[in-house]
């Protein structure tokens, strides 16, 4: 099934261009006068232009580019991307049954595993993308005592543990201090977006919404109004996740985390802060059997930090121009803004998958946003 959202984008309001033939004459003018040994009066084709520029910049509707943030516009609609609801598939079922069926200790309810059960050993932090899935973890059921048992998750760092930054340095005309902000207001939107307990209970994400840059109105409004009435245009789930607190909670307190961060010049004579991490959460229902699962959320971000000289931009703020997203074990085509995790124990909500076959926790390649929309099974939870 498809998730339209990001295909019907944002209206995006006229804005009057200058014609090529007048923009190279005003740059050509403009050129030759800064270069002039003594001052000169500018022509009257580039008096014209730059009046003409200074009234449309009153009107806020400058041409694209001049001062107004090179990408906003374009941003605002793209950054609102599909995203793809992946359900579980049978098989991980059978899997369970199996292991249930050796080792009934592990039903939820019927037992715990035991406590001198040998803890994971860590993995070391993500630094590049990995070359293949991770391996098959051992078949297990996750209980309240172990609600990451039986996944690749089990090694990875502890929630906000997991978003490690890369080292800041000078990039371009950005100095050191400059990317430190960017990394650390990219962190502070991933923490409060994925980790923080209020939003994950479906409370307003008041931290993450704070850095990103109040000039995009358009990025603002439309996740504004996906918290406040959600529905198939308006999903909050494309930046935040969330969960119905009527209907499930975290099966204890960690989320697990794992991915990278990376920094380079943009090409708006910008900085560039590129995130790419999966989330995993473990999660029970209020009422019914303590069966735990997982929800796989992965989120790819590209924030930009544009120079203040340059463009129209507040100042310890970022600029969100891309976001993206993969869901594993949620329903397909609900829209109420909540992650809703399928239970074994529980009738299937929404549509049936209709795409092929994924494995959530494969972080070793891309999220293909061009492909088409589809509601796909997983591997495995």
């Amino acid at each position: 099934m498809s998730d339209k959202p990001s295909e019907e984008q944002p209206s995006q309001p006229s804005t009057p261009e200058l014609p090529d033939d007048v923009w190279e004459q005003f740059a050509r003018d403009s050129e030759r006068d800064i270069r002039g040994s003594a001052p000169k009066e500018p022509s009257a084709r580039a008096r014209m232009v730059t009046e003409r520029l200074r009234q449309q910049e009153a009107r806020g509707q400058l041409p694209e580019g001049w001062r107004t943030g090179p990408a906003w516009r374009e941003m605002d609609g793209r950054a609102a991307r599909r995203r793809r609801l992946w359900s579980i598939v049978g098989v991980v079922l059978a899997i369970a049954v199996a292991v249930v069926a050796v080792k009934p200790s592990l039903v939820p309810g019927l037992g715990t595993e035991s406590p001198d059960a040998p803890a994971a050993s860590p993995l070391p932090a993500e630094t590049a993308a990995p070359t293949a899935p991770p391996g098959a973890a051992d078949p297990e059921v996750p209980t309240l005592d172990r609600p990451f048992a039986g996944s690749p998750a089990e090694r990875w760092a502890d929630g906000e543990a997991g978003i490690v930054l890369p080292k800041a340095k000078a990039v371009g005309a950005y100095s050191e201090a400059q990317v430190e902000q960017a990394l650390q207001q990219t962190r502070r939107l991933l923490v409060d977006a994925n980790l923080a307990p209020a939003t994950l209970r479906g409370e307003r994400p008041k931290a993450a919404l704070g850095v990103i840059e109040p000039h995009q109105k358009e990025l603002l409004t439309l996740l504004d109004t996906s918290l406040r009435k959600p529905d198939g245009k308006h999903d909050p789930l494309g930046l935040f996740s969330r969960f119905d607190p009527d209907d499930v909670r975290l099966a204890g307190d960690v989320v697990k985390t794992r991915g990278r961060m990376t920094v380079e010049a943009g090409k708006q004579a910008s900085v560039v802060v590129h995130a790419d991490y999966t989330f995993v959460y473990p999660v029970v229902q209020v009422e019914g059997p303590p069966e735990v699962t997982r929800t796989i959320v992965r989120r790819v971000l590209d924030i930009e930090l544009f120079d203040p000289a340059r463009y129209r931009v507040t100042p310890g703020k970022i600029t969100v121009t891309l976001y993206d997203v993969e869901i594993g074990n949620s329903a397909c085509d609900v829209y109420d803004g909540y992650l809703h995790p399928q239970f074994n124990s529980a009738e299937p909500t929404g549509a049936p998958p209709s795409g092929p076959t994924t494995d959530p926790y494969d972080r070793s390649r891309g999220i293909d946003s061009d492909g088409p929309e589809e509601c796909r099974s997983v591997s495995r939870v």
